[in-house]
């Protein structure tokens, strides 16, 4: 029972996630930076892990680009961060700041130089390096994961944080 409880929870906040990352990056948006993304894939990487966040980022990059007009980037400059955030979060025995270092290295590092080539390829793009996209990829994930740090720390300040998660993980 658990276990089935533990899934649906966890399908709902992946739901959760993406709705309210898709809402925030379309109402602020910067030109080529969604800062919220990333605060949302910092929150994903924390309460549903690499995977359910992976799944969050790539709905709400699915949706930015379908309903707001994005190109594809909305969804390559988002499901790097949000794996690696989750990943190196759950490996370092659930450290904060590997979730940053994670979103930062995933986004602004992989994802912009995996945006080269899909730019390039599908869109016919005349980018002139494959680090064309680091200088907006890497500010923005910083500002985002700092924005999850500083939600996070005060839930966890609040002695909520711990009580959410327990109830998330069944611990």
């Amino acid at each position: 029972m658990y276990r089935t409880n533990n899934y649906v929870q966890k399908m709902v906040l992946t739901a959760l996630f993406a709705g309210m990352g898709f809402v925030l990056s379309s109402v602020v948006w910067f030109p080529n930076m969604a800062p919220f993304q990333h605060f949302i894939n910092v929150l994903a990487a924390v309460f549903v892990g690499p995977y359910w966040g992976f799944l969050a980022a790539l709905i709400t990059g699915s949706l930015r680009m379908l309903l707001g007009g994005r190109t594809i980037l909305a969804i390559v400059g988002a499901i790097f961060g949000a794996f690696l955030s989750g990943f190196l979060y759950k490996k370092s025995g659930r450290k904060l700041y590997m979730a940053v270092i994670g979103e930062m290295i995933g986004t602004g590092i992989i994802s912009a130089l995996v945006a080269y080539p899909v730019m390039t390829g599908l869109y016919g793009m005349d980018l002139q390096s494959p680090f064309f996209y680091i200088p907006a990829f890497l500010p923005s994930s910083a500002m985002g994961a700092f924005l999850g740090v500083l939600v996070l720390t005060g839930l966890k300040r609040a002695g909520v944080l711990r009580r959410m998660l327990d109830k998330i993980n069944h611990q």
